[in-house]
């Protein structure tokens, strides 16, 4: 309700000011007259306040002047449109509402959520930890890969993030999930030294990336 009163609030503060410039044609500046007091109108009726009737050009009726008649036809036709007002409103709602829930049972969007809590794997050595989903049928990775640097004392090389290593494979739509097979696939690649075995420091080689695992696990 403050949202809708202040936007009516902002609304009102421009066309005053385009009312006072006095730049507008006499025929601009009626209408824009009409859409003034239909504002307020409309206004008072979703805070619940008195309806105000009005003649053709927008102006308060007097009712020392006005007949019982006259004031009861004017506060019918003003009631009408308020109401025309009220209805139009919430039928563009409800037509943003129905186009909104289409387009989304037409494009639906899912989520995985991933919690790395420990690598149990005696490396020797520092790692990259990569975790993707991938398609067994088409022999392809279907999304990026999540990388975690791990250091050779089996911890995280950013200690900061110890404990808190998460990740979110979204956009997963309708087409991945008719895939027959998802695999959640892990691969650990050792940097370091050439061969583990290797302690000859003449030629010890060092940030060298290889492969030294693959584990992989089906989702559906």
């Amino acid at each position: 309700m403050f949202r809708n009163v202040r936007h009516m609030i902002y609304d009102l503060i421009e066309w005053r000011s385009q009312i006072l410039s006095g730049t507008l044609p006499q025929d601009e500046l009626k209408e824009l007259k009409k859409k003034v007091t239909a504002k307020i109108d409309y206004g008072n009726r979703i805070l619940d306040l008195d309806l105000v009737v009005r003649d053709e050009d927008g102006n308060i009726l007097d009712p020392e002047q006005t007949s019982t008649i006259s004031l009861f036809r004017a506060h019918e036709i003003a009631s009408k449109q308020v109401e025309e007002r009220l209805q139009e409103e919430k039928s563009q709602k409800q037509n943003i509402d129905i186009n909104r829930q289409a387009k989304f049972a037409a494009t639906p969007s899912f989520a995985l959520f991933v919690n790395l809590k420990n690598v149990v794997c005696k490396i020797g050595e520092d790692a990259e930890v990569l975790m993707s989903l991938y398609d067994p049928l088409e022999s392809k990775f279907i999304s990026e890969n999540y990388l975690v640097r791990w250091s050779s004392c089996g911890l995280p090389k950013d200690i900061d993030r110890l404990h808190n290593l998460r990740a979110v494979f979204t956009d997963l739509g309708s087409k991945d999930l008719k895939r027959e097979k998802i695999s959640f696939v892990c691969q650990i690649v050792r940097v370091g030294r050439m061969e583990l075995r290797d302690n000859n420091t003449r030629k010890l080689t060092s940030g060298l990336r290889r492969p030294f695992g693959v584990a992989g696990n089906f989702l559906c």
